[in-house]
């Protein structure tokens, strides 16, 4: 019973992190989604396969270091700020993505499912990388 009850006490800080980093993936798939010149949700819902791995990817690549964020984090203030930077972090790689691979965005908007993968993959392996890099 012991046990449990310091089980139980570290509930609220779980809600917390969990609501916090919740938050802060919606926050940055609302700004994922608004910066990309197409329209996920409605290419997903269409069925678009290079749509549904770009952004699955592009999540994936947020919520890697958010994760290593919250185990690392002294506080709930120190994982809110690691988990901007990975946001930022994530943003930063579309951009580049876009610009050097300018036709990317029509040949996810036309399905073409190793361009999304591809980008996809380009976020999750900075994902990785971004997550290695916050240490203490």
């Amino acid at each position: 019973m012991e046990i449990l009850k310091y089980s139980i006490a570290g509930l609220p800080s779980f809600g917390l992190y969990l609501l916090a980093s919740l938050a802060l993936l919606a926050i940055f798939l609302a700004i994922y989604v608004s910066l990309t010149p197409y329209k996920e949700i409605t290419l997903i819902r269409e069925g678009n396969t290079a749509a549904a791995a770009s952004v699955t990817g592009a999540m994936l690549g947020f919520a890697i270091p958010l994760a290593n964020a919250i185990i690392h984090s002294a506080n709930l203030a120190d994982m809110v700020m690691w988990g901007v930077i990975a946001l930022i972090v994530q943003l930063i790689v579309y951009a580049i993505v876009a610009r050097v691979i300018p036709g990317i965005a029509n040949g996810i908007t036309r399905g073409n499912v190793a361009e999304g993968v591809f980008l996809g993959a380009v976020s999750v392996t900075t994902g990785i990388l971004n997550a290695a890099c916050i240490t203490y």
